[in-house]
């Protein structure tokens, strides 16, 4: 058989590298950019700081990852313990919140506490994200943090959404844990699978990818944009004029803009992508002149005072992702801030508004404006796929169709499962589907997580 893969992000290179692997002779990756790792790439800036395309952490739920990001890294990473907090009412809170809410002011404090005790339970009958969250949560959490929160994230009305998404990406309520800390004064933070992550020592998140692909370079097209697939000729055409045939079609680009490239697909199929719903992030590097003393790994910030939902102390991840790997001299606050048809954000302006939010935040200080050395802004028009109510239901439609047709659509957005589109996740999707191509495995990732 020959494959043909669309996209060199995590799950695009998870398949050429277990093709590799295989020693299957017939396959190449077309790729529409000049780089490598897709929405896990890295770019250094003109002033010479690293950034990455969005908050990353290696984290991982597969010995197979484990194994390609130790062939690409060796031993050139750090090991961090996560340190992430909440900025809220003039204050922090250490994550996860719902754990930690003895930092609030009083009446916060109670009022979350208040909602906790008062709920009635129908968290499993609830029939979006919005109504699952106050019955799990309570009306004091969400009106405080998750749902200025999550609207800051997904960009879209919350009762839209799916609750079906959640697994290990939200810590749920143990009202006796909460209540034990606020009495004895007990601060709560190892929860979840990134309490503990890796970092490359040097290139950003993007060497892990730079590293897996070096092993087949030969096989890899860079610069090759998607413009169309025959699927009755299986046949894909790019921008640059070149066509390749295929047997088999690994897609790991947007679904809803692949399924409207498909010459032959029905407009039942088409009208199904209206259900896919995405939003954008633009990504704002603050670098600085400026060693900082914060030890904190990322922040959470659900307050209209500020654009972003998420910043990270970069510099505190590898030295060299400032000029010189100089962290005595320098830093860097890497800043998200979602956009979509519901949430529209001035993407001219993001950068001085983002830099107002780091003052209004308490981050910068009037005076550190005179320290920025960098302003880096990186717009990603597809950030998150949505868990909105009608996805499933597209899915059922779309890939099914695409299958019968020899095409396998996966990865974070060619799968358009926010739930299983962490990294190790998109990357184990491409080795799963390549397994199930072959006839020697299944797609456990795909079918339910890890």
């Amino acid at each position: 058989m020959k494959f043909c893969i669309i996209g060199a992000g995590p799950c695009g290179l998870g398949a050429a590298y277990h093709l590799n692997k295989l020693g299957h002779g017939d396959w190449q990756l077309f790729e529409r950019s000049n780089r490598v790792g897709g929405l896990s790439a890295s770019v250094v800036d003109g002033a010479g700081f690293t950034w990455d395309v969005g908050g990353h952490v290696l984290f991982s739920h597969y010995d197979y990852f484990d194994a390609a990001v130790a062939e690409a890294l060796g031993d050139a990473y750090h090991e961090h313990q996560r340190e992430s907090w909440i900025r809220i009412l003039n204050g922090w809170v250490p994550y996860p919140f719902q754990n930690n809410v003895r930092h609030l002011p009083d009446a916060a404090l109670k009022e979350c506490l208040d909602g906790l005790r008062a709920r009635s339970g129908g968290a499993d009958e609830a029939g979006n994200f919005r109504a699952w969250m106050e019955a799990v949560f309570g009306r004091g959490i969400v009106r405080h943090f998750m749902e200025p929160y999550n609207a800051k994230v997904w960009g879209v009305p919350l009762e839209t959404m799916s609750r079906d998404w959640i697994g290990e990406r939200v810590n749920l309520v143990d009202l006796a844990r909460i209540e034990r800390n606020v009495a004895q004064g007990l601060d709560d933070l190892s929860w979840g699978p990134n309490s503990t992550f890796k970092f490359p020592k040097s290139g950003g998140t993007g060497a892990i990818y730079r590293g897996i692909a070096s092993r087949f370079a030969d096989r890899m097209r860079l610069g090759h944009e998607l413009v169309s697939v025959d699927t009755a000729a299986r046949q894909v055409r790019f921008a640059n004029g070149h066509s390749e045939r295929y047997d088999v079609l690994i897609n790991t680009s947007p679904l809803d803009t692949f399924v409207k490239a498909c010459s032959c697909a029905p407009e039942m199929l088409r009208n199904a992508t209206g259900d896919l719903i995405h939003n954008g992030g633009l990504i704002v590097g603050i670098g600085l002149e400026q060693a900082r003393t914060d030890s904190k790994c990322w922040m959470y910030f659900p307050e209209a005072n500020a654009p972003f939902y998420r910043v990270t102390n970069f510099h505190n991840y590898a030295a060299a992702n400032v000029p010189g790997g100089d962290v005595g001299r320098y830093a860097s606050l890497m800043c998200e801030t979602s956009y979509s048809t519901s949430k529209p954000e001035d993407k001219d302006g993001i950068v001085e508004q983002t830099i107002q939010g780091l003052t209004n935040s308490g981050l910068l200080a009037e005076a550190d404006r005179g320290r920025i050395a960098s302003r880096h802004l990186i717009d990603i028009p597809y950030s998150y796929p949505v868990p909105t109510l009608g996805r499933d239901r597209a899915l059922a439609a779309i890939q099914p169709w695409l299958e019968q047709h020899g095409i396998y659509s996966r990865g974070r957005f060619g799968a358009w499962k926010y739930e299983v589109g962490n990294m190790d996740h998109s990357f184990m999707q491409g080795v799963e589907a390549v397994e199930r191509i072959v006839g020697v495995g299944r797609e456990p990732t795909l079918s339910g997580g890890a």
